[in-house]
C-alpha cells in the first residue's frame, strides 16, 4: 500500500510527470466512491502523480445512511411530506437542514488550502448538485493559489446545470463526460495551457461547449479502480463497489434522472471475464470479499448477472454481493426463481428494486414497464431464495390520488414482512427527466401541478402539487407512511448485516 494521502501533501512534482490533486466530496461511512477510484486509476497508469483528498479521512462527519428507524425518524419523515398549516414549519426545517448540510466544512476548506500550498499543476473535484456552496469555495481557494481546476459530476452533461456552474470563480472548465480513458489527455491539456475545446462534454466559463459526449464505448477494459488512498480503517465493513454495466436496458421512466446521466445513456455492458478479473483483484488488494454492484439495474443483460453468479465463487472464494434490479415484463428478466437462488448460493445477499407505488395506474404513468402482481411475486420469490430486499418508493408524481396512496399502504402491508427496508422520497422534478420536459413543454395534462422557476444550479424546478392538499390525501399518505416506518424499524436480515445502510 502506498503512502498515506496526508503524508503526501506537499511533495514537489515527480520529474516525470505532472501532479494532480483529485478531491473525494462524497462523503459516507458505508462505501467508496467509484468515480474517484476510476479517476485515479487513469491518471496514475498515464504517468501523473495524483493524490486523494478525503474528507473522512480528516474526521468530517460522515452520512450514516438508512440505519434503522426510530421513531424520530417516522415523525421526521411525516413532517418532510406534511401540507397545510405544517408546512411552513416543514419548510424552515428543510431550509435550516439543508442549510447546513451543504455548507462548505472548515476541515475540507483547510485540507484543499494546505494540498494547494504544495502548487499542484491542477485541482480535480467530482460534485453532485448538492457540493455548490463546497465547489465555490475550493475553486476561489484554488484560484488565489493560482491553480486550475478541473469540476466533473454526473449531470454536467446537461447544458443547463453546466451554464449555471461555469462562472464559478477558479474553475477552468467544466466535463460532462465518462473521462475514463480521456481525463490524462484532458489534464495535460489543462495543465498545458492547451485548447480544451477539443474535447467532447467541454463547457469553459466564457460559454462555450463543445460537442456531447457520447458514451464511452467499449467497456471492456482492465483500468482497475484504484481505492489504496481511501481512508480504510474508518469504513465500517470492506465493501468494494464496481460497475458490470453502465445506463438501463428499459431506459423509459418518466421520473428517473439517472438515465440522462453521464453514465447513464444508454445500456452498454462489460464481458463476465472483465468483471471477474476486477473482482479478482481488488480483493488481492484490500483483503476483502465483499462487493456492491452500482449499476441502475444489473439484470439489463440476463446472461450477465448469471454469468456473475455462475463464475464469482471460483474466482473470489466467499464472494459476498448485492445489486439493483428491474423486475420488468420480459419473458427472461433474469429474476426467476431459478436465477435468484443460484445468486444466493454464489453470494448475493441483498437485492434492491425500484416498486415505486402499489397502484398499476402510477406505475403505468411513470412508464415503469412492470406491474404490480409481477413486483408481488418478485418479493416472494427473493425472499423465499434468501435475499435481503430493499425498495425505493415515492410520492406526490402529477396524476396520484388518495386511492393511488391506499393501494399502496395496502401493498406495503401484506408484503411488508418480506422487505427489510424501504427508501420513501417525496417527487422532485428533475431536468433531463421526461416528465419535467413533459411539464416544460405542457402542463395542462397536469392542472393540479403549478410549477415554479427552474433552478438549474441544483437541476431541478420547483412546484406545487394542489392534489397533496386534499385529507384524504393526506391521511391516505399517512397510512402509507405508517407502513414504511413499520418495515424500516425492523432489523434486516442476519445474513445481509454487513450490507444493512447501502444501496
Amino acid at each position: 500500500m502506498s503512502t498515506p494521502t496526508t503524508e503526501r501533501i506537499g511533495l514537489e512534482p515527480t520529474p516525470i510527470g505532472l501532479r494532480v490533486v483529485v478531491v473525494d466530496l462524497n462523503n459516507f461511512y458505508t462505501f467508496l466512491t467509484l468515480a474517484i477510484g476510476i479517476l485515479l486509476a487513469s491518471l496514475r497508469n498515464a504517468g501523473f502523480e495524483a493524490d486523494l483528498l478525503s474528507p473522512l479521512a480528516y474526521d468530517v462527519p460522515a452520512v450514516e445512511r438508512e440505519r434503522p428507524d426510530r421513531y424520530l425518524d417516522h415523525l421526521a419523515r411525516r413532517l418532510h411530506f406534511a401540507t397545510g398549516p405544517m408546512k411552513i414549519a416543514r419548510d424552515a426545517a428543510r431550509a435550516a437542514y439543508y442549510g447546513r448540510q451543504n455548507r462548505p466544512h472548515p476541515r475540507v476548506l483547510a485540507m484543499v488550502k494546505r494540498a494547494l500550498e504544495g502548487k499542484p499543476d491542477a485541482l480535480l473535484l467530482s460534485a453532485y448538485l448538492q457540493h455548490f456552496n463546497t465547489v465555490q469555495a475550493l475553486a476561489r481557494l484554488s484560484a488565489q493559489a493560482r491553480v486550475p481546476v478541473l469540476l466533473g459530476g454526473p449531470v454536467f452533461n446537461l447544458p443547463q446545470v453546466a451554464e449555471a456552474w461555469r462562472d464559478i470563480e477558479g474553475v477552468a472548465a467544466i466535463v460532462g463526460a465518462e473521462a475514463d480513458t480521456v481525463l490524462p489527455d484532458l489534464v495535460r491539456t489543462l495543465c498545458r495551457g492547451g485548447d480544451l475545446t477539443a474535447f467532447e462534454g467541454v463547457t469553459l466559463p466564457d460559454g462555450q461547449r463543445t460537442a456531447d459526449a457520447r458514451p464511452l464505448r467499449p467497456l471492456s477494459r482492465r483500468l482497475v479502480p484504484d481505492f489504496t488512498d481511501f481512508p480504510w480503517e474508518r469504513y465500517r465493513v470492506r465493501i468494494i463497489p464496481l460497475m458490470a454495466g453502465r445506463g438501463c436496458q428499459w431506459d423509459r421512466c418518466t421520473f428517473c434522472s439517472d438515465i440522462s446521466s453521464v453514465s447513464g445513456r444508454t445500456f452498454r455492458n462489460r464481458s463476465v471475464d472483465d468483471v471477474m478479473y476486477e473482482m479478482r483483484e481488488q480483493s488481492r488488494r484490500h483483503q476483502t470479499q465483499n462487493f456492491m454492484f452500482l449499476d441502475l439495474k444489473l439484470n439489463s443483460n440476463p446472461n450477465l448477472m448469471r454469468g456473475i453468479a455462475e463464475n464469482v465463487q471460483r474466482n473470489v472464494p466467499g464472494a459476498q454481493w448485492i445489486g439493483t434490479v428491474h423486475v420488468d415484463q420480459r419473458a427472461d428478466n433474469g429474476l426467476s426463481q431459478r436465477d435468484l437462488q443460484a445468486a444466493v448460493k454464489s453470494g448475493m445477499r441483498r437485492v434492491s428494486f425500484g416498486l415505486e407505488s402499489g397502484s398499476q395506474r402510477m406505475l403505468d404513468l411513470f412508464d415503469k414497464g412492470c406491474t404490480v402482481e409481477r413486483n408481488a411475486e418478485f418479493i416472494r420469490t427473493a425472499h423465499d431464495a434468501g435475499l435481503s430486499i430493499r425498495c425505493t418508493m415515492f410520492s406526490g408524481y402529477p396524476g396520484e390520488t388518495a386511492h393511488d396512496l391506499d393501494l399502496t399502504s395496502e401493498f406495503l402491508s401484506r408484503h411488508g414482512p418480506f422487505i427489510d427496508r424501504v427508501r420513501f422520497n417525496a417527487f422532485s422534478l428533475h431536468q433531463g427527466t421526461i416528465i419535467y420536459d413533459r411539464l416544460h413543454r405542457d402542463s395542462t395534462d397536469f392542472p393540479e401541478i403549478k410549477l415554479g422557476d427552474p433552478n438549474a444550479r441544483f437541476g431541478r424546478r420547483g412546484f406545487v402539487n394542489e392534489g397533496e392538499r386534499p385529507l384524504s390525501y393526506r391521511r391516505a399518505r399517512t397510512r402509507v407512511l405508517n407502513a414504511v416506518y413499520a418495515i424500516n424499524s425492523r432489523e434486516i436480515r442476519s445474513s445481509a448485516r454487513e450490507f444493512d445502510g447501502l444501496m
